[in-house]
């Protein structure tokens, strides 16, 4: 071999195991994004009012059987309720709502968790707007509960945040029989309507279904730094103060990221927000499996 040609060859040795490991790296990285190992729940399709038809993604802990597991969440999001689920269970939508984000804790105590899509008949940017205080969305969620419980054999609660509270306390407020839940937990419930009405439905509280009729267990949570204008925590009291579960709490929550001394607003009732609990996902979810689980908060 020729001084040219070995000088060639170790240059390609020394540039090729490099090069082999950038491109298995790249295309390593390439799969993980696109295809995920395990999705985010098995989609389930429930009929519902009017012909049309209501997806959850129905999640658990890796290798166990959801046929026995103690307790399902169903989980009901605020905003306009619309998650836009993909054939894997992953929202396309509203996919960083705190109920999202507890979801591994849920499942790592056993919990099974069923994140609740808006109906097919649902459009715009508004999602459910007046929707969540008809007594046809309350049907609606009594056939989720009701095919979660067949699923499980188990106890199942509805879990709502934010505008998600008004679909939650709806349903356990109207439901009956085997579609009824076993409990209810309310997170950042929205206790303040907006007065300038300028689309109805924004002026829906929690407080319009009939509270009263609630006599399951209920866990109301609020944050202590809220700057949503809608959900100060200092009215959580009043929505207990209206059921009738035989076990009641109210839990104001501390901590977390805070941004003090700015004035009430709309706008602080999002995501990155102490109205969505951000950066306490593990701890709130604990305590709320604590409550679930017969306990106190």
């Amino acid at each position: 071999m020729s001084m040219k040609h070995f000088a060639a060859s170790i240059s390609w040795s020394a540039l090729r195991w490099p090069l082999l490991a950038l491109a298995v790296l790249a295309f390593a990285t390439t799969a993980s994004c696109a295809q995920p190992a395990a999705g985010c729940g098995e989609v389930v399709t429930v009929a519902t009012h009017d012909r049309t038809t209501t997806r959850y993604a129905l999640g658990h802990k890796d290798g166990a059987p959801v046929r026995g597991a103690p307790i399902a969440l169903v989980l009901l999001v605020g905003g306009g309720g619309v998650l836009d689920l993909d054939a894997a269970g992953c929202p396309r939508a509203l996919n960083r709502n705190v109920l999202i984000r507890m979801r591994p804790f849920f499942h790592e105590a056993g919990l099974v968790t069923a994140l609740v899509d808006a109906p097919s008949d649902v459009h715009g940017e508004d999602g459910l707007a007046g929707f969540r205080t008809a007594s046809r969305h309350a049907d609606d969620l009594g056939k989720v509960v009701a095919d979660l419980r067949a699923r499980t054999g188990g106890a199942v609660w509805l879990v709502g945040h934010s505008r998600g509270t008004i679909s939650a306390a709806t349903g356990a407020a109207l439901l009956s029989g085997a579609a009824a839940p076993e409990g209810l937990v309310l997170l950042s419930a929205m206790m303040v309507g907006d007065a300038s009405r300028r689309k109805p439905f924004v002026a829906q509280t929690v407080f319009d279904p009939p509270l009263e009729a609630i006599a399951v267990p209920v866990l109301v949570l609020g944050h202590e730094a809220d700057n949503c204008v809608r959900s100060p925590a200092r009215l959580m009291n009043a929505i207990a103060a209206r059921t009738r579960g035989a076990r009641q709490q109210a839990v104001t929550v501390t901590g977390g990221k805070i941004n003090p001394g700015r004035p009430q607003n709309t706008g602080d009732c999002g995501v990155g927000e102490p109205h969505d609990y951000v950066d306490q996902e593990g701890a709130v979810a604990a305590g709320i499996v604590r409550f679930v689980e017969g306990g106190r908060y």
